[in-house]
């Protein structure tokens, strides 16, 4: 597995929608955004229907004395004057030997204490990241000889005093958002949900995944990771090398973006710089890039065959 790779894939999940062009808070599209794996305290989410679990299951086939590795990765907002930005949280728990899954799950707790964040130049007061409070629960059941299922659950127990009366925003910031895992395997190699070989495929149909889809990540054909999306992807996901950079919308175009960046009045880059810190490095990317580069956004061919019989 190369870790920059599937670093850089979970980083494309983990900020897809985290805001969007014309990248400024005063946009409308701006004032409502991280729709995608959201899970929401246990008391809101049971009143309004809400997720409040995360659950992925998947299939390993092991060689010899496995251990997994298991990283959750979500997003933890703050609301800045109606603008929410975000820090990254990242929980990991390496080195889980398959025999003891077995015997026994793992149980994580974690929790991120309440804290002020630096405040924004001119704010009246300092914004506040809440406390978010969970549990991870990774188990494992034999199938057969050598297959294994591995379930891995992500619950947000964090308590609410207002519980299912407070509105969404406020929520949101007690929430796990964008939330995905990463499932590494040393000593074994993970199926293919989307493909499992004939033999598999009823087993494959039996895995629950609540929220989430995983498919295989790294290069073509490796089988030792498994990144588990709240975004729909197929396996082997890749991000194209022209690409100078995130946009946070994988469902554009990075050219078109780019133009769009570049004929902003001078008013609305001022607002871009001004706010969140992930807009301003777009804007200061886009207005620095060379002809060629923007040359080579303008498309690439891959993959190539010849069609049909013959030379013409």
């Amino acid at each position: 597995m190369d870790p920059k790779l599937v670093e850089r894939i979970a980083n494309a999940v983990l900020y897809e929608g985290y805001m969007l062009y014309p990248y400024r808070k005063s946009a409308i599209k701006n004032q409502r955004r991280f729709n995608f794996g959201v899970v929401y305290p246990r008391n809101y989410g049971m009143a309004h229907n809400e997720p409040f679990c995360m659950q992925t299951e998947c299939l390993v086939a092991r060689d010899w004395r496995m251990a997994l590795d298991v990283s959750v990765r979500f997003l933890h907002l703050t609301a800045r004057e109606g603008w929410q930005e975000a820090v990254e949280r990242e929980l990991n728990a390496p080195a889980l030997g398959i025999d003891d899954l077995l015997a026994l799950p793992r149980q994580m707790s974690f929790t991120f204490p309440s804290r002020l964040v630096k405040p924004a130049k001119g704010a009246s007061e300092p914004p506040r990241h809440e406390a978010i409070t969970g549990n991870i629960e990774i188990t494992a059941h034999q199938l057969t000889d050598h297959v294994f299922k591995i379930t891995a659950r992500i619950l947000n127990l964090t308590p609410l005093t207002r519980g299912p009366h407070m509105n969404r925003d406020e929520v949101l910031t007690r929430s796990l958002v964008s939330t995905h895992t990463i499932l590494s395997a040393r000593g074994g190699e993970f199926i293919s949900l989307l493909d499992p070989p004939e033999s598999l495929h009823e087993m494959a149909s039996t895995c629950l995944n609540i929220g989430t889809y995983p498919v295989l990540v790294g290069a073509e054909g490796e089988r030792d990771a498994m990144l588990s999306s709240p975004i729909i992807l197929y396996d082997y996901p890749q991000i194209a090398p022209e690409s100078a950079g995130d946009h946070f919308d994988g469902t554009e175009i990075d050219e078109m973006l780019t133009l769009r960046i570049l004929t902003l009045t001078d008013e609305e880059k001022q607002e871009m710089r001004q706010g969140d810190a992930r807009a301003r490095r777009i804007l200061e990317r886009t207005e620095a890039l060379q002809a060629e580069q923007l040359m080579k956004l303008h498309g690439a061919a891959r993959g190539l065959r010849q069609v049909g019989g013959g030379e013409r």
